[in-house]
């Protein structure tokens, strides 16, 4: 108390530790802060009011205060709280501690999930870690400032207590909000090697919030950015998976070239983003991806990875072909090989695998414009997936749109516009609609020639 009064007196502002922590927060009030309650979870509430209640300390924390400052409504709702895991789930009747790195309380309420992390302590030369530095094993727990250290940004260390309306900023990552900067905390080489998918999350939260990477967060990336290949596929998996549902799928990819992290992060993207038709099909379906979900719409990881390996499966569909395999086995072959190559390196989900292979296998079914094949393919579960899919090869110039068209006016027609459209398709892509023959009409007592039948 007696330093606190000490440095106030002589102007000394309260200096950082040696780890980058700092013991002493700015406390925003509501005035200050512009935070509107409105847009908090009831649950959100309920979770720190409970906790507050049994004598624990708890706050709304990381990107859910970062959101709410930026006038935001979060989409999920983390707390911080100096309770045990133990003491956590103690409290909640659907509360379940969950992970090995560090563990978390998911707490339920119906299906809303709030995470609830107990504040963690400075990083000790103990925790296990790999032979480049990646920590494998941190379950230290500490004070509220040594947490507020171990959070990846500036604009991600801020707590928030809906009981006082206070949010305590311990990096200065209020300024960096209303500067529109994107900071990492402590020194970037150490951070990045604990941890090194916080290189991926500097490019996801720089291109969503639209913020500039400050130079010294920047720099290493492309130095450090092979440490990426050590860290476990569903970890990186997870990662990118957030970068692409993101809403700004374009900007994140242009964000990691500008950083030089897309070299291997999905495989053979690379290969696919330097053809013309695969850079044109890939940027249809991220803008198609990014708009359904600034929409509110959902978006199935299938469909986004499906659109983003089919040049692959393009490719080596026409290889198979082209070696005399037919065009439907061919195709199969093609999928198996991709699938069979990214689904280690992607860590993909069997479902996933199992609903791109399907996509992929509807594709030449289009085609096929005559007697039942149309209404069976209505009746196919998959069938507004692989539409879907089929449009965007129509808008990228792969495919004749004509093909797009037929099967939007079919899917949407009724009974008779179906049967009319059928009439009317020629039964292979290209083939001009065959006109019927009339007979002319001969008189039976006189049979003229062509000449006759004019006249002069």
């Amino acid at each position: 108390m007696i330093k606190k009064f000490i440095r106030k007196m002589l102007g000394v502002k309260p200096q950082a530790n040696i780890d980058g922590s700092n013991s002493h927060p700015k406390v925003l009030s509501a005035m200050e802060h512009g935070i509107d309650p409105r847009l908090l979870s009831s649950n959100a509430i309920r979770v720190t009011q409970t906790l507050q209640e049994n004598g624990y300390k708890a706050f709304v924390v990381g990107g859910a205060v970062r959101d709410l400052l930026l006038g935001v409504k979060p989409k999920d709702f983390d707390i911080a709280t100096n309770a045990t895991p133990e003491q956590v789930k103690r409290l909640f009747r659907r509360a379940f501690i969950i992970g090995r790195r560090f563990q978390i309380v998911h707490v339920m309420f119906g299906q809303d999930l709030l995470e609830v992390t107990t504040f963690r302590g400075a990083a000790g030369d103990a925790s296990p870690k790999d032979e480049h530095g990646r920590v494998l094993r941190d379950n230290t727990f500490g004070e509220q400032h040594e947490d507020a250290v171990r959070r990846d940004f500036t604009i991600n260390a801020m707590y928030y207590d809906p009981a006082s309306q206070t949010v305590l900023d311990y990096h200065g990552g209020m300024a960096d909000i209303r500067k529109k900067i994107l900071r990492i905390i402590g020194v970037p080489e150490a951070r990045y090697r604990e941890d090194p998918v916080r290189m991926l999350r500097v490019v996801r939260f720089a291109a969503k919030l639209q913020f500039t990477i400050d130079a010294a967060t920047s720099a290493p990336i492309s130095v450090m950015a092979p440490l990426i290949n050590n860290v476990p596929n569903a970890r990186v998996f997870d990662e990118m998976l957030k970068l692409l549902m993101s809403g700004h799928a374009m900007a994140c990819l242009q964000q990691l070239r500008k950083e030089g992290l897309h070299h291997g992060l999905m495989p053979l993207l690379d290969v696919v983003l330097e053809q013309p038709k695969g850079e044109k099909f890939v940027a249809l379906a991220l803008a198609n991806t990014d708009e359904r979900i600034q929409l509110g719409k959902t978006v199935s990881p299938s469909f986004l990875f499906a659109s983003l390996l089919w040049h692959q499966v393009v490719e080596k569909w026409d290889a198979y072909k082209a070696a005399g395999e037919f065009s439907i086995p061919a195709l199969h072959l093609a999928a198996d090989d991709v699938l069979n190559t990214q689904t280690d390196a992607l860590a993909l989900q069997r479902k996933i695998g199992a609903d791109m292979r399907d996509i992929w296998a509807m594709q030449p079914r289009f085609e096929k414009r005559v007697g039942k094949t149309p209404y069976k393919l209505l009746e196919n579960t998959r069938l507004r997936a692989s539409y879907d899919f089929l449009l965007l090869r129509c808008a990228s110039g792969e495919i004749d749109a004509e093909i797009g068209e037929w099967w939007t006016a079919f899917i949407e027609g009724d009974e008779l516009e179906r049967e009319q459209l059928l009439i009317a398709k020629p039964k292979s892509p290209g083939a001009a609609p065959v006109a019927k023959k009339r007979r002319a009409r001969r008189s039976p007592a006189h049979k003229s020639s062509p000449a006759e039948a004019g006249g002069e």
